[in-house]
């Protein structure tokens, strides 16, 4: 995929009308730290345009991002961080399954989790949510550099049979460093968002 441009749209709070697009969305859901601003920053070919940040639970709002005019990226607020209130985790909860049961134009929810750690139950609770509103999610496993080449098979393994998926759920080791998995992602953005 080439990205020729890439424009921050819309960004929805807590109170914000979701958007009524007219391109297909693909929206990325993971825990606070798992990356999903890298990797976002990775398939828009942008250094930082997500912001990136060494402290997680940064993103709080759905960001919409319209990439080539042809599709958009939306970057769902990170969940599972520890030091955000109770009351801050269950409004952010509320916007995610609004947006979840409200957009037309959701084609797919990338799931992201660290493919070091087995999946922790807030991913499994995802997983269930995203699969109860009626998506499949695809599984992408970050922070692949981090791990020997060697491990990534049986780590796969544990996150397949952590989330309890089976073999026709994809699931794509990704890394942000070196951008392996990224063209695999790419190719299913593709054929996602085609009419």
């Amino acid at each position: 995929m080439i990205i020729k441009t890439v424009n921050l749209e819309t960004v929805c709070g807590v109170t914000s009308r979701l958007p009524d697009n007219d391109k297909p969305e693909i929206a990325f859901a993971g825990k606070s730290n798992v990356g999903k601003s890298s990797l976002i920053n990775a398939l828009m070919n942008r250094k930082s345009y997500a912001r990136t940040s060494a402290q997680p639970g940064k993103t709080q709002t759905i960001n919409f991002y319209n990439i080539n005019d042809a599709l958009y990226y939306v970057d769902l607020p990170g969940y599972g961080y520890a030091k955000i209130s109770q009351a801050e985790k269950e409004k952010w909860g509320r916007m995610v399954e609004n947006y979840l049961k409200k957009s037309r134009q959701l084609k797919c929810v990338f799931l992201l989790v660290d493919i070091r750690h087995e999946p922790s139950a807030n991913d499994r609770q995802m997983y269930e949510w995203i699969i109860g509103n009626g998506y499949r999610p695809v599984v992408i496993a970050t922070k692949l550099d981090k791990i020997k080449r060697s491990q990534t098979d049986k780590q796969v393994k544990q996150v397949r049979s952590s989330l309890g998926i089976g073999s026709d759920v994809t699931v794509i080791p990704f890394s942000a460093v070196t951008k392996q998995g990224r063209e695999e992602i790419w190719n299913l953005i593709e054929e996602l968002s085609e009419p």
